[in-house]
């Protein structure tokens, strides 16, 4: 089958304009019982899943993350808007990036910032961390136009019939390579800092 190659790079642009992120308003200012977590994190981030039965997040999930330490425990079985806020930071980063370096990554903002009454709080940071989204979605955006664009002119003497999955293959590598670089760079990021933290190091062992 054919690919037209304009419809696919329309199609990718689109789906990246509709990425989104729960917005502070909208998360609710009174604690919630596990299971209206669970519901309101699959209500919110339903766009993400990649097919239509995917949980976002389970009762297991959020259990095994309070164990792990990268989430503080519910008080009396109920999650504020701070635990709210550390979930959807985790939603994120569990994507790309281990438990441990997850850990090592949110621990010391919501040591120091979880409580409300901390400044920022951690509302103010979700705030400005997730506002910088719409300009790099843009700048997101004009780059994967520009790898799209290379890779249509990549193994110009391939037979025609087999050019089309080369430049295809192409095109998937080069995002590939895109997100391993920023992983790499991140884990290198999150390891110097252990460097300085000499109890912490024995973190970097732990696994998913």
């Amino acid at each position: 089958m054919t690919i037209d190659k304009k419809d696919l790079l329309n199609s990718i642009l689109e789906s990246l304009n509709r990425i989104d992120y729960i917005k502070p308003e909208d998360i609710p200012n009174i604690d919630l019982y596990m299971d209206q977590v669970t519901t309101f994190m699959d209500e919110q981030l339903a766009a993400t899943k990649r097919y239509p039965d995917d949980k976002i997040l389970t009762k297991t999930m959020i259990n095994n993350y309070t164990k792990n330490n990268l989430l503080p425990p519910p008080e009396k079985k109920k999650y504020s808007k701070e635990h709210l806020l550390t979930l959807i930071f985790i939603y994120y980063f569990k994507g790309i990036l281990s438990i441990s370096d997850i850990q090592n990554l949110l621990n010391p903002i919501t040591d120091k910032y979880f409580s409300d009454s901390s400044s920022p709080n951690l509302t103010e940071i979700y705030e400005e961390v997730f506002g910088l989204e719409k300009n790099e979605a843009d700048m997101l955006a004009k780059d994967i136009t520009r790898k799209f664009q290379t890779s249509s002119h990549t193994f110009p003497d391939a037979p025609s019939e087999e050019r089309e999955n080369l430049q295809l293959f192409s095109f998937l590598s080069m995002l590939s390579f895109d997100v391993y670089v920023k992983r790499m760079l991140i884990e290198k990021i999150i390891d110097a800092r252990l460097s300085d933290q000499p109890n912490d190091k024995s973190k970097k062992n732990n696994k998913k």
